[in-house]
Order: structure tokens, then sequence, then C-alpha cells
């Protein structure tokens, strides 16, 4: 089983040219001899009010991130984020994700 304990950064692509924000973490990331993985860790700095707020539109409105280890310019994997009440963030690798969603704005 290999492990990869660091950090990591978790970016929200409106589009392939796009990315609306980018997130530190520290992750702890564990593969087993198939290949699976698992994921968790927690904000790498504590969110200030507008960093909160951002982070919470964002996982409302469609809680896939693509990850960026150390070296990589870009993120190639596509996780689901999922935050606990305590702020402990499990990722679970997003294989089918298509890269759409369906997201309804309510304006009124």
């Amino acid at each position: 089983m290999d492990q990869f304990v660091g950090q990591a950064r978790l970016e929200w692509w409106a589009n392939p040219s796009v990315c609306l924000e980018m997130y530190d973490i520290d992750v702890t990331v564990t593969v087993d001899a198939a290949g699976e993985w698992w994921a968790s860790g927690r904000h790498a700095h504590a969110l200030d009010a507008t960093q909160r707020e951002g982070w919470d539109f964002l996982m409302e409105m469609d809680p896939y991130f693509s990850v960026a280890f150390p070296g990589e310019d870009r993120g190639g994997i596509m996780v689901r984020v999922v935050e606990a009440d305590d702020g402990a963030l499990t990722l679970m690798q997003a294989p089918d994700w298509n890269g759409s969603a369906s997201v309804t704005f309510d304006l009124t």
C-alpha cells in the first residue's frame, strides 16, 4: 500500500480555461494494490470569512474539484469533496464526472 502525506491544492474550474478558486489542503492519500485510493484532509490554512463564503458557494453549486499535487501546475484528478461539520475533508475520485453539472440559481 502506498501513501502520500503532504500538501495539495483543490482547484474549482468553471471551464477548461477558467479556474475560479484554489484552496491549499493538508492531505493524506492511501493507494491499495488494486489502484483504489482514499484521501482525507483539512484546509492548510483557516479560511477567513470571504474565503469561507466562496468555499460554501462552490461546494453548494458543485462539489467537484481538480486536485494538484506538488510539482503539478494544474490538477488532473477530479474528486468529489465532502466536508464534515468539524472541517475534515473527504476526497472521492470521480472517474465518471463529465465536467457538467445542473445548477439552478434563484435570483429573486
